[in-house]
Protein backbone atom coordinates (compact mmCIF):
# COMPACT_ATOMS: atom_id res chain seq x y z
CA UNK A 1 0.00 0.00 0.00
CA UNK A 2 1.11 3.87 -0.77
CA UNK A 3 2.50 5.78 2.16
CA UNK A 4 0.34 8.17 1.71
CA UNK A 5 -3.87 8.23 0.98
CA UNK A 6 -4.39 9.91 -2.49
CA UNK A 7 -5.89 13.04 -0.22
CA UNK A 8 -3.12 13.19 1.81
CA UNK A 9 -0.52 13.20 -1.21
CA UNK A 10 -3.17 15.75 -2.93
CA UNK A 11 -2.67 18.12 -0.17
CA UNK A 12 0.51 17.71 0.18
CA UNK A 13 1.68 18.68 -3.25
CA UNK A 14 -0.74 21.50 -3.80
CA UNK A 15 0.45 24.31 -2.35
CA UNK A 16 4.22 24.12 -2.29
CA UNK A 17 6.42 24.05 -5.50
CA UNK A 18 7.72 20.69 -6.75
CA UNK A 19 10.70 19.41 -8.71
CA UNK A 20 11.45 17.52 -11.29
CA UNK A 21 15.08 15.96 -11.04
CA UNK A 22 17.62 15.27 -13.71
CA UNK A 23 18.64 12.06 -14.73
CA UNK A 24 22.34 12.01 -14.94
CA UNK A 25 24.08 10.50 -17.45
CA UNK A 26 28.24 9.58 -17.61
CA UNK A 27 30.13 11.14 -20.70
CA UNK A 28 29.36 7.49 -22.44
CA UNK A 29 25.20 8.19 -21.64
CA UNK A 30 25.25 5.25 -19.09
CA UNK A 31 22.84 6.17 -15.98
CA UNK A 32 25.40 7.98 -13.51
CA UNK A 33 23.36 6.35 -9.92
CA UNK A 34 26.12 7.96 -7.78
CA UNK A 35 25.15 11.33 -8.66
CA UNK A 36 22.17 10.80 -9.24
CA UNK A 37 21.42 10.08 -5.12
CA UNK A 38 23.47 13.16 -4.30
CA UNK A 39 21.53 15.56 -6.72
CA UNK A 40 18.49 13.96 -4.94
CA UNK A 41 19.79 14.44 -1.50
CA UNK A 42 20.49 17.95 -2.24
CA UNK A 43 17.03 18.91 -3.72
CA UNK A 44 15.40 17.32 -0.70
CA UNK A 45 16.85 19.52 1.48
CA UNK A 46 15.88 22.74 0.15
CA UNK A 47 11.92 22.99 0.94
CA UNK A 48 10.41 21.31 -2.02
CA UNK A 49 7.14 20.03 -1.78
CA UNK A 50 7.68 16.55 -3.91
CA UNK A 51 10.14 15.18 -6.11
CA UNK A 52 8.92 14.33 -9.56
CA UNK A 53 11.43 11.36 -11.38
CA UNK A 54 12.15 10.27 -14.61
CA UNK A 55 9.50 13.31 -15.78
CA UNK A 56 10.19 15.15 -18.84
CA UNK A 57 12.90 17.33 -16.86
CA UNK A 58 14.39 13.63 -15.81
CA UNK A 59 14.51 12.85 -19.78
CA UNK A 60 11.91 9.48 -18.52
CA UNK A 61 11.13 9.46 -22.72
CA UNK A 62 14.91 8.41 -22.97
CA UNK A 63 14.98 5.66 -20.44
CA UNK A 64 14.14 2.48 -20.76
CA UNK A 65 11.64 0.77 -18.25
CA UNK A 66 13.89 -0.68 -16.45
CA UNK A 67 15.97 2.47 -15.94
CA UNK A 68 12.66 4.12 -15.43
CA UNK A 69 12.08 1.51 -12.14
CA UNK A 70 15.78 1.59 -11.08
CA UNK A 71 15.99 5.70 -10.59
CA UNK A 72 12.42 5.61 -9.11
CA UNK A 73 13.44 2.68 -6.37
CA UNK A 74 16.85 4.83 -6.31
CA UNK A 75 14.88 8.36 -5.66
CA UNK A 76 12.68 6.15 -2.74
CA UNK A 77 15.23 5.25 -1.06
CA UNK A 78 17.91 8.43 -0.78
CA UNK A 79 14.86 10.57 -0.23
CA UNK A 80 14.06 8.40 2.72
CA UNK A 81 10.29 9.53 3.49
CA UNK A 82 11.50 12.99 4.07
CA UNK A 83 8.83 14.10 0.97
CA UNK A 84 6.69 12.24 -1.74
CA UNK A 85 8.26 10.67 -4.38
CA UNK A 86 6.37 10.31 -7.37
CA UNK A 87 6.82 8.19 -10.60
CA UNK A 88 6.41 8.50 -13.79
CA UNK A 89 4.22 5.96 -17.05
CA UNK A 90 5.11 6.09 -20.33
CA UNK A 91 4.84 4.95 -23.75
CA UNK A 92 1.60 2.75 -24.74
CA UNK A 93 -0.91 1.41 -22.44
CA UNK A 94 0.74 -1.64 -21.53
CA UNK A 95 4.36 -0.47 -20.87
CA UNK A 96 2.40 2.86 -18.58
CA UNK A 97 0.59 -0.01 -16.89
CA UNK A 98 4.20 -1.70 -16.25
CA UNK A 99 6.06 1.32 -15.57
CA UNK A 100 2.78 2.02 -13.13
CA UNK A 101 3.52 -1.54 -11.16
CA UNK A 102 7.06 -0.87 -10.97
CA UNK A 103 6.74 2.40 -9.22
CA UNK A 104 4.81 0.83 -6.82
CA UNK A 105 6.80 -1.97 -5.82
CA UNK A 106 9.63 0.83 -5.72
CA UNK A 107 7.76 2.57 -2.97
CA UNK A 108 6.84 5.27 -5.23
CA UNK A 109 3.93 7.53 -3.31
CA UNK A 110 2.60 8.46 -6.40
CA UNK A 111 2.29 8.79 -10.49
CA UNK A 112 2.44 10.94 -13.06
CA UNK A 113 0.90 9.72 -16.24
CA UNK A 114 2.34 10.85 -19.23
CA UNK A 115 0.99 10.79 -23.14
CA UNK A 116 0.32 8.03 -24.47
CA UNK A 117 3.10 7.60 -27.66
CA UNK A 118 3.01 8.95 -30.75
CA UNK A 119 -0.45 7.83 -32.24
CA UNK A 120 -2.95 10.20 -31.91
CA UNK A 121 -5.86 9.44 -29.59
CA UNK A 122 -9.16 10.51 -29.37
CA UNK A 123 -11.14 11.05 -25.63
CA UNK A 124 -12.50 6.74 -25.18
CA UNK A 125 -9.83 5.60 -25.69
CA UNK A 126 -7.90 8.44 -23.41
CA UNK A 127 -9.93 7.48 -20.57
CA UNK A 128 -9.29 3.52 -21.37
CA UNK A 129 -5.50 4.46 -20.97
CA UNK A 130 -5.81 6.45 -18.26
CA UNK A 131 -8.33 3.41 -16.31
CA UNK A 132 -5.93 1.18 -17.25
CA UNK A 133 -3.32 2.84 -15.22
CA UNK A 134 -5.36 3.66 -12.43
CA UNK A 135 -6.40 -0.17 -11.71
CA UNK A 136 -2.58 -1.50 -12.56
CA UNK A 137 -1.91 -0.10 -8.71
CA UNK A 138 -2.92 2.05 -5.45
CA UNK A 139 -1.03 4.67 -6.32
CA UNK A 140 -2.51 7.92 -6.68
CA UNK A 141 -2.07 9.14 -10.43
CA UNK A 142 -1.65 12.59 -11.82
CA UNK A 143 -2.37 12.87 -15.08
CA UNK A 144 -0.62 15.36 -18.13
CA UNK A 145 -2.67 16.96 -20.24
CA UNK A 146 -0.28 17.68 -22.74
CA UNK A 147 0.85 16.61 -26.83
CA UNK A 148 -1.81 14.17 -27.83
CA UNK A 149 -3.33 13.70 -24.51
CA UNK A 150 -5.77 16.75 -24.23
CA UNK A 151 -8.58 15.46 -21.36
CA UNK A 152 -11.77 16.95 -21.58
CA UNK A 153 -13.97 17.95 -18.63
CA UNK A 154 -16.42 15.41 -19.17
CA UNK A 155 -13.57 12.86 -19.72
CA UNK A 156 -11.86 13.33 -16.40
CA UNK A 157 -15.29 13.54 -14.42
CA UNK A 158 -16.16 10.40 -15.50
CA UNK A 159 -12.42 8.80 -14.46
CA UNK A 160 -12.77 11.57 -11.46
CA UNK A 161 -15.55 9.04 -10.43
CA UNK A 162 -14.77 5.76 -11.11
CA UNK A 163 -11.45 6.14 -9.73
CA UNK A 164 -10.75 7.74 -6.14
CA UNK A 165 -6.69 7.81 -6.78
CA UNK A 166 -6.69 10.12 -9.57
CA UNK A 167 -6.01 12.62 -7.65
CA UNK A 168 -5.03 15.96 -10.14
CA UNK A 169 -4.48 17.26 -13.58
CA UNK A 170 -0.82 18.49 -15.02
CA UNK A 171 -1.31 21.20 -17.81
CA UNK A 172 1.31 21.28 -20.25
CA UNK A 173 -0.75 22.98 -22.90
CA UNK A 174 -1.83 26.24 -22.02
CA UNK A 175 -5.58 26.27 -23.38
CA UNK A 176 -6.98 28.38 -21.14
CA UNK A 177 -10.90 27.33 -22.11
CA UNK A 178 -9.89 23.93 -21.31
CA UNK A 179 -8.84 24.81 -18.32
CA UNK A 180 -11.39 26.94 -16.95
CA UNK A 181 -13.78 24.28 -18.28
CA UNK A 182 -11.68 21.34 -16.34
CA UNK A 183 -11.40 23.30 -13.13
CA UNK A 184 -14.56 24.21 -13.22
CA UNK A 185 -16.44 20.97 -13.53
CA UNK A 186 -13.96 19.02 -11.52
CA UNK A 187 -13.04 21.69 -8.39
CA UNK A 188 -11.27 20.63 -5.44
CA UNK A 189 -11.66 17.04 -6.34
CA UNK A 190 -8.44 17.48 -8.29
CA UNK A 191 -5.29 19.67 -7.25
CA UNK A 192 -3.57 21.52 -10.64
CA UNK A 193 -0.23 21.86 -11.20
CA UNK A 194 1.08 23.94 -14.05
CA UNK A 195 3.72 22.21 -16.70
CA UNK A 196 4.25 24.54 -19.46
CA UNK A 197 7.96 24.88 -20.15
CA UNK A 198 9.89 27.06 -17.87
CA UNK A 199 6.21 27.22 -15.72
CA UNK A 200 7.54 30.29 -14.03
CA UNK A 201 6.48 32.48 -17.09
CA UNK A 202 2.71 31.48 -16.55
CA UNK A 203 2.37 30.75 -12.81
CA UNK A 204 1.13 34.27 -11.51
CA UNK A 205 -1.96 34.42 -14.17
CA UNK A 206 -2.92 30.79 -14.03
CA UNK A 207 -2.89 30.95 -10.17
CA UNK A 208 -5.71 32.90 -10.22
CA UNK A 209 -7.42 29.88 -12.53
CA UNK A 210 -7.35 27.68 -9.52
CA UNK A 211 -3.26 26.20 -10.33
CA UNK A 212 -1.52 26.75 -6.92
CA UNK A 213 1.86 24.85 -7.99
CA UNK A 214 3.74 23.77 -10.68
CA UNK A 215 6.64 22.01 -11.88
CA UNK A 216 9.91 23.73 -11.51
CA UNK A 217 13.13 23.08 -14.09
CA UNK A 218 14.71 26.12 -12.33
CA UNK A 219 14.65 24.49 -8.89
CA UNK A 220 17.29 21.93 -10.56
CA UNK A 221 20.07 24.51 -10.45
CA UNK A 222 18.75 27.56 -8.63
CA UNK A 223 16.61 26.25 -5.93
CA UNK A 224 16.69 29.17 -3.34
CA UNK A 225 15.62 31.81 -6.63
CA UNK A 226 13.26 28.85 -7.74
CA UNK A 227 10.97 28.93 -4.26
CA UNK A 228 11.26 32.76 -3.52
CA UNK A 229 9.80 32.81 -6.98
CA UNK A 230 7.23 30.60 -5.70
CA UNK A 231 6.53 32.24 -2.90
CA UNK A 232 6.07 35.92 -4.99
CA UNK A 233 3.59 33.99 -6.94
CA UNK A 234 1.72 32.84 -4.14
CA UNK A 235 1.85 36.16 -2.42
CA UNK A 236 0.22 37.68 -5.75
CA UNK A 237 3.08 39.95 -5.55
CA UNK A 238 2.79 41.09 -9.35
CA UNK A 239 5.97 43.82 -8.87
CA UNK A 240 8.33 41.40 -7.68
CA UNK A 241 7.39 38.31 -9.90
CA UNK A 242 8.32 41.00 -12.89
CA UNK A 243 11.41 41.57 -11.78
CA UNK A 244 12.33 38.02 -11.25
CA UNK A 245 11.51 37.78 -14.90
CA UNK A 246 13.27 40.43 -16.13
CA UNK A 247 16.12 39.54 -14.07
CA UNK A 248 16.15 35.98 -14.94
CA UNK A 249 13.28 34.15 -16.67
CA UNK A 250 13.04 35.94 -20.01
CA UNK A 251 16.43 35.98 -20.80
CA UNK A 252 16.62 32.42 -19.40
CA UNK A 253 14.06 31.49 -22.22
CA UNK A 254 15.86 33.68 -24.82
CA UNK A 255 18.69 30.84 -24.69
CA UNK A 256 16.03 27.79 -24.34
CA UNK A 257 14.02 28.70 -27.24
CA UNK A 258 17.50 28.89 -29.69
CA UNK A 259 17.07 24.63 -30.27
CA UNK A 260 14.17 22.02 -30.12
CA UNK A 261 14.74 20.44 -27.04
CA UNK A 262 16.35 22.96 -25.20
CA UNK A 263 14.08 23.41 -22.71
CA UNK A 264 15.51 20.21 -21.17
CA UNK A 265 19.28 20.40 -22.13
CA UNK A 266 19.31 23.92 -20.76
CA UNK A 267 18.88 22.84 -17.27
CA UNK A 268 21.68 20.36 -17.80
CA UNK A 269 23.21 22.89 -18.13
CA UNK A 270 22.26 25.20 -16.02
CA UNK A 271 23.28 22.38 -13.24
CA UNK A 272 27.12 22.82 -15.02
CA UNK A 273 26.62 26.75 -14.28
CA UNK A 274 26.68 25.92 -10.69
CA UNK A 275 29.51 23.01 -10.48
CA UNK A 276 27.02 20.07 -10.38
CA UNK A 277 27.43 18.92 -13.51
CA UNK A 278 24.85 15.74 -14.55
CA UNK A 279 26.26 14.39 -17.75
CA UNK A 280 25.27 15.04 -21.26
CA UNK A 281 21.67 14.81 -22.60
CA UNK A 282 20.82 11.54 -24.55
CA UNK A 283 19.73 11.78 -28.19
CA UNK A 284 17.65 13.27 -29.66
CA UNK A 285 17.98 15.87 -27.66
CA UNK A 286 21.04 17.80 -28.19
CA UNK A 287 23.56 20.02 -25.34
CA UNK A 288 23.72 23.85 -25.26
CA UNK A 289 26.80 25.13 -27.54
CA UNK A 290 29.92 26.05 -25.84
CA UNK A 291 29.16 29.93 -26.74
CA UNK A 292 25.62 29.31 -25.05
CA UNK A 293 26.89 27.52 -21.94
CA UNK A 294 28.98 30.20 -21.21
CA UNK A 295 25.54 32.88 -21.83
CA UNK A 296 24.08 30.98 -19.26
CA UNK A 297 27.15 30.72 -16.67
CA UNK A 298 27.16 34.60 -16.84
CA UNK A 299 23.37 34.64 -16.75
CA UNK A 300 23.02 32.66 -13.68
CA UNK A 301 25.93 34.00 -11.92
CA UNK A 302 23.66 37.41 -12.06
CA UNK A 303 21.16 35.67 -8.86
CA UNK A 304 24.18 34.31 -7.39
CA UNK A 305 24.18 30.82 -7.65
CA UNK A 306 27.82 29.88 -5.85
CA UNK A 307 26.14 28.41 -3.23
CA UNK A 308 25.11 25.56 -5.26
CA UNK A 309 28.17 24.15 -5.49
CA UNK A 310 28.80 20.65 -3.79
CA UNK A 311 31.55 19.24 -1.37
CA UNK A 312 34.56 18.05 -3.25
CA UNK A 313 33.80 14.82 -5.12
CA UNK A 314 30.44 14.53 -4.02
CA UNK A 315 28.16 12.09 -5.89
CA UNK A 316 31.59 10.37 -7.51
Amino acid sequence: MPRLTPTELAQKLRDGLLSFPVTPFTADLELDQGRFREHLGWQASKGVAGLFIAGGTGEGFSLTGEERATVVRAAVEEVDGRLPVLGSATGNTAQAVADARAAAEAGADGLLLLPPYLTECDQRGLAAHVAAVCRASDLPVIVYNRANARYGADTLAGLAAEHPSLIGFKDGVGDLEQLAQVVTRLGDRFFYLGGLPTAETFALPLLQMGVSTYSSALYNFLPEFALDFYRDVRAQDGKAVTARLEQFVLPYLAIRDRAKGYGVSIVKAGLRSVGRDAGPVRPPLQDLTEAEQAELDVLVRTVGAGAGQPAAGAGR
